[in-house]
């Protein structure tokens, strides 16, 4: 069998739909971001590997674990991730979290509802977020807005890439029921366009994804670090654009992405009101306490 680090596709975070580690974040952040997303690159990579049985991946997800918890045979991934969360006194919570969701990705195929599809991104997708916000000292109050944007933004992804999860993995997120609802056939997937039925299942669960986005509408400003709300601010425009264009575009038949340009000047425009919100924010009236009569 390969070892984890002969099984990475390549891809860096550089590739990925939203920042990660951005220059907008503070310098002493970065290093330990980016350890921690090599390490789950690494183990959504063995996931996600169409060749890989799924007992050789749960060994190899397995071997990334006790490489974080100091076990002997440790991958680089896990190594540097482990001395990262040593230094910051941090507990490998977060990317054990994640393991569980590729754990869940080597073993199951289908999601029965929407429920069940935000149980699996409460693994897969939120420990992100809440990792970020625990390298910045933010209070774990501001889960609560940052786990509907991590869910909306791993959705978004199982939306652009469906058709290929479908054909080279028989792996579909797209809940079951949402399927029913739309009269349309899972198979459908495997076609080179979305035909009406299925595209009224793609709206559904884009009308799914503008819910989650609202509920995390205020995480940019409830944080207290102001490049760490700037690169919220980012990721949350970024966000709406995808699932907008998703609601338009079709994933079986084109690449609903944005190009290196949209994505420059969305930011750019995300970064601008930003800090525009914080200014008025800032200089807002503080509003004095009713006095009792």
């Amino acid at each position: 069998m390969k070892t984890a680090v002969e099984l990475r596709s390549g891809k860096g975070h550089r590739d990925e739909n939203f920042p990660v580690a951005s220059r907008l974040i503070h310098p002493r952040h970065r290093a330990i971001i980016l350890a921690f997303y090599n390490f789950v690159r690494t183990a959504d990579d063995i996931a996600d590997h169409v060749s890989l049985k799924a007992e050789e991946k749960l060994k190899l997800l397995d071997g990334l674990e006790d490489g974080l918890v100091g076990k002997a045979g440790a991958s680089e991934e896990a190594r540097r991730l482990r001395q990262a969360l040593e230094e910051r006194g941090l507990p490998p919570r977060h990317a054990q979290d994640l393991l569980h969701a590729f754990r869940m990705d080597a073993r199951k195929l289908r999601y029965e509802n929407w429920d069940d599809l935000i149980d699996y991104c409460r693994y897969s997708a939120m420990p992100v977020g809440r990792f970020v916000l625990d390298v910045h000292g933010e209070s774990q109050e501001s889960w609560h807005y940052s786990d509907p944007l991590c869910a909306g933004l791993q959705i978004i992804n199982h939306l652009q890439d469906c058709g290929l999860d479908y054909r080279n993995l028989d792996r579909v997120y797209i809940p079951i029921e949402a399927f029913a609802r739309a009269d349309a056939g899972i198979e459908s997937l495997a076609g080179r366009a979305a035909d009406p039925a299925l595209r009224r299942c793609f709206d559904e669960i884009c009308r799914g994804v503008d819910d989650l986005l609202r509920k995390a509408e205020p995480l940019a400003l409830a944080v207290n670090d102001l490049r760490l709300g700037l690169e919220i601010a980012v990721i949350q425009r970024l966000a709406i654009v995808l699932s907008k264009r998703l609601s338009r575009r079709d994933p079986l038949s084109e690449r609903v992405h944005l190009s290196t340009r949209e994505t420059a000047a969305t930011s750019i425009a995300a970064v601008v009101r930003g800090l525009s919100r914080r200014a008025r924010q800032a200089v807002a009236p503080v509003k004095e306490p009713a006095v009792e009569r």
